[in-house]
This record gives C-alpha cells, sequence and structure tokens, in this order.
C-alpha cells in the first residue's frame, strides 16, 4: 500500500514541473470550463491521474481556515483530500464559467480538522438558487455507505457567468467544510423527450426543463468493474460502479464481455460522450436456459430518496454472437413494478450487434405517508413470450439513475441511516480506484518537465525534496508494526476498544464462550454496545514475532476494505501486551463445520454453490478491486465464515501481501506461508505469489464442497491429499467417486461436470494455467444456473407427467 506520505510526496513531485509549465488562473478558462479546485491548498497540485487542481486563493471571514486532517487514511487520495476550507459561519466561492451545462463534483473526507470533529460536520449547500444538499453530515454517510469519503455529483445549467457554491453550517455547534470542486463543461446530455412511467402502465411524454438542478445517484457498469474518473469518455471524469452489489436474491444471470470479433461502433446519434465503450462491451444476460429464464426476474434495487422524479437511463448493446438479428433477444421492462417497455428487442432498436443505444424513462417515487425517507427502487427485465423469440433472455450493459429537481429548487434528501446491513444485497466500494495507467503518465509529466527546468529546476527540486521530507516526516510518520494500530485509531470504519471493554464484553475471557482458536490465538462471542451488538473477539496469544505481524497486517488490511463478501472489522484493542481484533459476529460458523458431518448437518448442494459464489466474489474483489491487489495466502474452508442469512465471508488476513505493483511485474517474491493442503506448489517451489496462488487454494475449496472431504486426511493415508485423490479418479474414469455421498441424487449432471472441471482447473500446477478469479466467479455462475435449469426441468416433467397408472 502507498502510504498517505508517499502520495503527498508524489503529488507535490507532479506539482513542480507544473510551476513552471502549468499557468493556474481563473483568466486562463477557455468558453469550454474544466476546473479542478483543490479547496484549502495554497498551491496548484496535480493529481495522480494528471488532472491540474487550482490553489485556494479567495479571501473568507476570520470563521474560515484551511486545515489538513489530523489524520488521513493511507486509502484516499491526497488530492483533493489532505487539505479543506473549514468554517463555522457561511462561506462561497465564486467561479466565472461560459454559459451552458456543467458537471459538478464535490468532494468531502470526513475526518477530524485540528479542533473540528466529523460527527460536528452538519451543513448545507446550494448552487446560486439551487439546493443541493441540506443538513447533510459527511461522516454518517460515508459510515453509512462504508466509504472514506464522499463525492456529490450534480448537473446545473450555468444561465450567468458566475456560478456560486455556498456552505452553510446547520447550527452555531456545527461547522461546514469542503475539500474539492470541480467544474466540468458538458454536452447536453438530458434534452430530448422521456417516456414518464405511472401506475396506469401507460407511459406518456415528459420533457426536464433546462433550467433544472440533477443529482447523480446510480451509474452502473451492468456485467463489468469499477470505470475510474479518468478512463471515462467525453473528459467528463465520472465513475461507473460495478452492480453486483444491487442485484436482488440469487438471480445474478451471467456477466461477460463482447466477443474478439465484436467492437463497438458509435452510431451518428449517440455520440462517445454518453457512456464509455468499455461499459456497452460488458453485459449481464439471465443465462442460457428457456426455462429458467422464464420463472425469475433479473432485478435490481436501488435505495433512493422519495418525494422525487428519477431519470432512468438504460444503456444497450448485443455483443456476442449469435445475436445478430431481430426477434432472437425480446424482452420486458419494469421500473418500480409497471412496465416501461413490452418487447424490448435490442438488435431492432441499436441496428446491429456492436452498435450501442440507450433509453431514458422517467418515474415518480411518491412519498410515503408523514415520514420523508428513503424507498427501494425496483428495476427488472423479463423475457418477452408473445414475441416467441429465439432466445428467452434480456440483457443490460449499464444504468444510471438521476434525481430531478422538486418543487422548491431542491434536491436535498435526508443522511443515510447508519445500519448494520448496508442496503442492497451488497457491498459498497471503497475509494475509487486510481488509474490503471497512471504509472506512464507520471513519466511522461516529469519527463518533459525535466527537460524543460534544466540544472536550475534539479537544484531547486533536491532543496524542496528536502524540506519536504523534513516536513511530512513530522506530519506523517511512517507507522512501525509498534505503533500502526495507534495511527489508525482516528479511522471512522475501525473503533479502539480498552482491553477492561472487551474483558467485559467477553465475560473474562470466559472459555465457555470460546467460538474458534487457531494459532493467533482464541476467538471468543461477546457483546457490545450495552449488549445490542453481538461480536466476535481474537485475542491473540503469541505477544512477539510473526503473531505481531499477523496482528498488524490483518488491522491494516480490514481497516481499509469493505466488502459484503468480507468479514468486517469492527475494531481493536493494542493496551499493554495485548493484541485483540473484534469482527461482526458470523453465527453460523466456517464452511469446513458444514462439510464434514462432525459437528453440524453437511449443507444442501444449492447452498454450496452459493455460498461458494459469495466466496469467489470477495477473492474477485480481493484481486481486482482494490490497488494493489490483495493476495490472501490462508484461502481455506475454515477461513469462509457465514452469517445468519449464509452470506459467505472471507476471513482470516493475517497472512495476506500486497500483490505485484508496476509494468511487467507478474508476482512478488515471499516466503511461503499458508495451510498445507491448500498452498500453490509453483508459490512453494519458486517462492513467487501471485493471485494465481490464491486461486490454486480456492480450487481445493472447491473440491472440499463437492466431495465433504478434507484438504488433508489424516485418517487416510493411502488418500491423504484431495488433489492428488481427484487427479486419480479422472486417471481412473470414476470421477461419480469425487462426489460427496450425501448429495446423491441432488446435484444436476452438467453441474456437477462444469463445477468439477473448474475446481480441476483451478488446482492447475503451473499459474498460467489457471483461470483468473473473474472468470472463476461467472463458471460458477454459470454452474449454478445449470442447476437451476435441471431443476425446472424436472418439475416441468413432473407437472406434465401422465396421471395413469
Amino acid at each position: 500500500m502507498i502510504t498517505n506520505r508517499l502520495c503527498c510526496l508524489m503529488d507535490f513531485l507532479f506539482l513542480l514541473p507544473s510551476l513552471f509549465l502549468l499557468p493556474f488562473s481563473f483568466s486562463t478558462l477557455a468558453s469550454t470550463d474544466e476546473l479542478f479546485f483543490n479547496c484549502g491548498s495554497s498551491i496548484p497540485t496535480i493529481s495522480i491521474d494528471g488532472r491540474k487542481w487550482m490553489e485556494d486563493n479567495f479571501s473568507f471571514p476570520t470563521t474560515t481556515s484551511s486545515l489538513s486532517p489530523t489524520y488521513a487514511d493511507p486509502n484516499v487520495p491526497s488530492i483533493p483530500y489532505s487539505t479543506a476550507r473549514v468554517s463555522t459561519s457561511p462561506f462561497t466561492y465564486s467561479f466565472p464559467v461560459s454559459p451552458g451545462l456543467k458537471l459538478i463534483h464535490l468532494h468531502f473526507y470526513p475526518a477530524e480538522y485540528s479542533h473540528f470533529t466529523a460527527v460536528h460536520a452538519v451543513f448545507s449547500v446550494t448552487c446560486s438558487r439551487h439546493t443541493l444538499l441540506k443538513n447533510f453530515n459527511a461522516s454518517q454517510t460515508a459510515e453509512a455507505l462504508n466509504f472514506y469519503y464522499v463525492i456529490q455529483e450534480y448537473w446545473i445549467n450555468a444561465s450567468s457567468p458566475v456560478l456560486e457554491f455556498t456552505f452553510t453550517p446547520s447550527s452555531s455547534t456545527s461547522h461546514a467544510f469542503i475539500n474539492g470542486i470541480e467544474i466540468i463543461s458538458s454536452p447536453d446530455v438530458f434534452s430530448g423527450n422521456k417516456w414518464l412511467i405511472t401506475n396506469i402502465n401507460k407511459p406518456t411524454h415528459y420533457l426536464i426543463d433546462p433550467n433544472w438542478a440533477i443529482q447523480t445517484v446510480y451509474r452502473l457498469n451492468v456485467g463489468g468493474q469499477f470505470i475510474p474518473p479518468a478512463e471515462d469518455s467525453g473528459r467528463l471524469f465520472r465513475s461507473w460502479e460495478d452492480d453486483a452489489p444491487y442485484i436482488y436474491g440469487a438471480g445474478l444471470g451471467v456477466s461477460y464481455g463482447a466477443d474478439s470479433n465484436v467492437s463497438i461502433h458509435y452510431p451518428l446519434s449517440l455520440p462517445e460522450f454518453v457512456a464509455p465503450a468499455e461499459v456497452y462491451a460488458t453485459a449481464r444476460s439471465m443465462g442460457p436456459n428457456m426455462r429458467v429464464n422464464l420463472n425469475y426476474n433479473l432485478t435490481w434495487i436501488l435505495s433512493v430518496d422519495s418525494g422525487f422524479f428519477y431519470l432512468l437511463r438504460f444503456h444497450f448493446c448485443e455483443i456476442q454472437y449469435p445475436i445478430t438479428r431481430v426477434n432472437q433477444r425480446v424482452f420486458n421492462i419494469y421500473i418500480q413494478n409497471h412496465t416501461a417497455v413490452r418487447g424490448f428487442d435490442v438488435i431492432q432498436v441499436s441496428g446491429g450487434i456492436g452498435v450501442p443505444d440507450y433509453k431514458d424513462f422517467v418515474v415518480i417515487i411518491p412519498k410515503s405517508g408523514e415520514l420523508d425517507g428513503f424507498t427501494d427502487l425496483w428495476i427488472a427485465l423479463q423475457p418477452n413470450k408473445e414475441h416467441k423469440p429465439q432466445f428467452y433472455d434480456a440483457i443490460l450493459n449499464g444504468l444510471e439513475v438521476f434525481k430531478l429537481e422538486a418543487h422548491g429548487d431542491t434536491l436535498a434528501g435526508q443522511n443515510p441511516i447508519i445500519t448494520k446491513k448496508q442496503i442492497g444485497h451488497g457491498e459498497k466500494k471503497r475509494p475509487i480506484p486510481e488509474p490503471r495507467h497512471s504509472k506512464s503518465r507520471t513519466q511522461v509529466i516529469l519527463g518533459v518537465s525535466y527537460g524543460v527546468g534544466g540544472l536550475a529546476f534539479a537544484l531547486l527540486l533536491f532543496v524542496l525534496f528536502s524540506l519536504l521530507t523534513k516536513y511530512r516526516t513530522k506530519s506523517f510518520p511512517i507507522p512501525s508494526p509498534h505503533h500502526s494500530a495507534e495511527v489508525k485509531q482516528s479511522s471512522p470504519l475501525c473503533r479502539r476498544f480498552s482491553f477492561a471493554d472487551l474483558e467485559l464484553a467477553s465475560n473474562g475471557f470466559n472459555e465457555a464462550q470460546v467460538i474458534g482458536s487457531g494459532g493467533f490465538g482464541k476467538v471468543y462471542s461477546g457483546t457490545i454496545d450495552d449488549g445490542k451488538t453481538t461480536v466476535a473477539i481474537k485475542r491473540g496469544s503469541s505477544l512477539h514475532g510473526q503473531g505481531i505481524q499477523e496482528f498488524h497486517k490483518e488491522l491494516e488490511t480490514l481497516s481499509k476494505l469493505r466488502h459484503h463478501h468480507l468479514v468486517s472489522l469492527i475494531g481493536y484493542c493494542h493496551d499493554s501486551a495485548e493484541m485483540i481484533l473484534v469482527y461482526d459476529y458470523m453465527s453460523r460458523g466456517n464452511l469446513r463445520e458444514h462439510l464434514s458431518g462432525k459437528k453440524k448437518l453437511p449443507l444442501p448442494w444449492r447452498r454450496r454453490l452459493e455460498i461458494c459464489i459469495g466466496a469467489a466474489r470477495g477473492l474477485h474483489y480481493l484481486h481486482t478491486g482494490v490497488k494493489p491487489a490483495v493476495i490472501h495466502r490462508d484461502v481455506k474452508t475454515s477461513n469462509i465464515l457465514l452469517d445468519e442469512q449464509w452470506v459467505a465471508k472471507v476471513a482470516d488476513f493475517g497472512l495476506c501481501k500486497d500483490g505485484p505493483e508496476g509494468q511487467g511485474l507478474s508476482h512478488v517474491s515471499s516466503a511461503v506461508r499458508g495451510t498445507e493442503g491448500y498452498m500453490d506448489p509453483e508459490y512453494m517451489r519458486l517462492m513467487q505469489l501471485t493471485e494465481k496462488s490464491d486461486v490454486y487454494a480456492f480450487g481445493v475449496v472447491l473440491l472440499e464442497v463437492v466431495s465433504g472431504r478434507p484438504a488433508i486426511d489424516r485418517a487416510n493415508t493411502e488418500e491423504e491429499n484431495l488433489v492428488e485423490w481427484v487427479r486419480l479418479r479422472r486417471r481412473e474414469g470414476m470421477m461419480e467417486l469425487v462426489l460427496d455421498p450425501y448429495l446423491r441424487g441432488e446435484v444436476a449432471g452438467r453441474c456437477f461436470e462444469k463445477f468439477v472441471a473448474l475446481a480441476e482447473a483451478c488446482v492447475a500446477k503451473t499459474r498460467v494455467e489457471r483461470p483468473a478469479i473473474g472468470n472463476v466467479l461467472r463458471e460458477l455462475e454459470l454452474a449454478f444456473s445449470l442447476q437451476l435449469q435441471e431443476h425446472a426441468e424436472l418439475e416441468d416433467d413432473n407437472v406434465h407427467a401422465d396421471p395413469r397408472p
């Protein structure tokens, strides 16, 4: 992980060339505005994605201060979050702009700024006559959504030459703050007729007033991965989220990318700025089986403020053969249980494969009684039977949800409620990842700058670097293993407990409350917050050496990661010689316990599949959702925990390592650590660790799931190693013996073949033969679909069976 100290240093190194090459002033703003304003900063800066941020040279009252966070989490980018404008009285930024539609990003990092605490930052934000936020609490919002920082996005039509943003504290005891403001000229993306969806199931025309303010609520890359701002189209610097967390239930469908011989061709009627090609090049469909698809809807649930109109933009593009003709895939679109379109055919609308298109709909979300709170917005796709298409299926590539200004020129809603369960059925992401090509961009900027600056610049660089290093060392010390927990205590996602707190919570670390044990120590059940919250308390027994390293590594990793399929760290204790971690309580125990049949009844096959898919999602997030990637190094069935709803959570990060960083690096060199039976043989031989080492271990997990046998069976010396035993069964042509006897008659034949073949691919002897975890996830989803398909066919056969003897 890049520490905050290094981030700040790199940002300043980016700045130095700009002092010579990049003139920052409002007078240089062209008719097309692209303004990035670093609030509270006294110097112009360049972020790691190459964007130039102006300094804060406004004059404000004495009640307004330019401050830095008392503690800045290393996951949070230094620009624009290392400084803020903070005030106990109203203050206004005025920006000269050209007329037209502007895309606005407001950046908030809820932290302690000097004596200003995050919980007391409650304020309103207006832009000219528009109320954007009212009684906004960035700390509550970030905590509820599991973000380190919050970016609010708006679209505002600038009808005057000056755009003003006013920040007003809500009370005499509160304060307002802002870290960064972006103003970007945008083409008109909202004009034209929209279809208003009403409860009479008959859409009517609807026009959006160009003078309204609009807020972006969701922007999803359906079936694809996160797209950072630097990779957006049209230089609009939007981010696109993964849609998986918002899918309802187990009806996940299948996500996939474009065929290798299919490229995205924008028609003349669709400019590229509408959405990047990467959005249209991935998709989610219902799956390959007709009968399964006819018995469920592909559904997303999105939490929104009630009392507003919402614009929903659906992005479509057929990207795989054989879908090339009209009436091959036809489906219905439902919004909030109302029919938006019946019989929608992407090929008919777009004109062909690889040609994108989008459709806009407006829906009313009324207030729920007297309480003006949140409600769920349901979006569903369903195969259309009336047209009798070749494939009973549906597809979606992207989805955007915009809130429209209500009466009184306001977009303000409530702060989200902090609950133990997050909104929807999935995780929220961590901070926006850095651009995937930021390193090369860095090299270009620095190379040009050095060529211009020459010897004088090099001398200045040396002097400033020395001063900066001295300053940064005092302000942001690099944590050592002995005080890293102290540094992290201000993190909003991780609480610090005293030893007395946890002794009370665990009833004096009562042995009757031990729910697990391992090399690190024992795990106790307990309660905190006056008995309201049940937790798992992991107390370390090793006071030095490897135990300390694992304690700090797990604390460092889990305090930064938040995902629906990773165990959540609530807090820690590091009083004197004690090393204690506090997690969410997983009431169902671990996966291994539900396979052996010794402590608990073995799980049915469908539940095993759902658990494998959940664990794969957690690993997929570790490998692709953070930078650098996190390699777990100890994936095993006992480290996959299950909550009350049987949701799988990957746990125990004491051995994890950061993945390779930098162009051309394929592995990290590391001493061999892990659990016997799960360790990648190539890693053991070469001491080269990659994400594929986790894939190998997960393959062993899959074999345990399907066979019910442990990875290493000490009681059976002839068939001790599970992987070798399965390979022997494959050579003998007796794969039916691999299936857990408890599952006889329950597993669909094609599902079994797909699942076992995937597990065998994961445990291939060399990493180049193993699939990436994203491919593993897709294959598991397909196996699940095959299981549902055969179940549906059996039910269909039973319904149509001849009742006569």
